[in-house]
């Protein structure tokens, strides 16, 4: 009987290994694109996907360097190697936003204003990354609610820069900057 199973479940499971190899290598090839990952609200073009970026990355900064508070406290969440992981949360993301930035700079460059719009807040957004550490003598709430302002400033700039887009577009919103509704999570 042993022998009966041997050979009746041997090409059962040799061909459900064969099929499983190239559904594996299909699903590889249908992976997210990074897109995805840095900015998974937008539903418009690069303008749009920048856009968002910039509250999420700063967000996943943001809550990385929380868990760092919590694990250390705020007097030493800077200490020697203590902030190291959102050091790197930040370095990492200066570079990725670079390619959602660099695209949403040539889509915008018909409206000079928008690309100037662009920029600034780009600029904002690597300065409130950098003002995500705890500054002494600062209590916890003055330091939630300066962490948390950015957000509004991100979601004026970004309007913004729509309406350039929108007035430099004759008063039509282009498909590709089409304004997405915003996530009240991150506040």
């Amino acid at each position: 009987m042993v022998q009966f199973f041997r050979h009746a479940l041997a090409p059962l499971v040799l061909g459900l290994i064969a099929a499983a190899v190239p559904m594996a290598a299909r699903s590889a090839e249908t992976a997210p694109k990074p897109e995805t990952y840095l900015c998974p609200n937008a539903t418009g073009g690069a303008v749009d996907c920048f856009l968002h970026a910039v509250e999420h990355l700063y967000t996943m900064c943001r809550q990385v360097k929380s868990i760092e508070i919590i694990e250390f406290g705020y007097e030493k969440s800077a200490e020697g190697t203590n902030g190291a992981k959102s050091e790197y949360c930040v370095d990492k993301h200066r570079l990725s936003i670079t390619r959602p930035y660099q695209s949403a700079l040539r889509e915008a460059t018909p409206s000079r204003t928008a690309v100037d719009g662009l920029r600034a807040i780009h600029s904002f957004w690597l300065k409130a990354l950098a003002e995500l550490r705890w500054v002494p003598g600062e209590s916890d709430a003055e330091y939630k609610a300066r962490v948390a302002k950015p957000y509004d400033v991100f979601n004026e700039q970004s309007d913004a820069v729509r309406a350039m887009l929108v007035a430099g577009n004759g008063g039509k919103i282009p498909s590709a900057t089409a304004a997405a509704p915003r996530s009240k999570s991150a506040n």
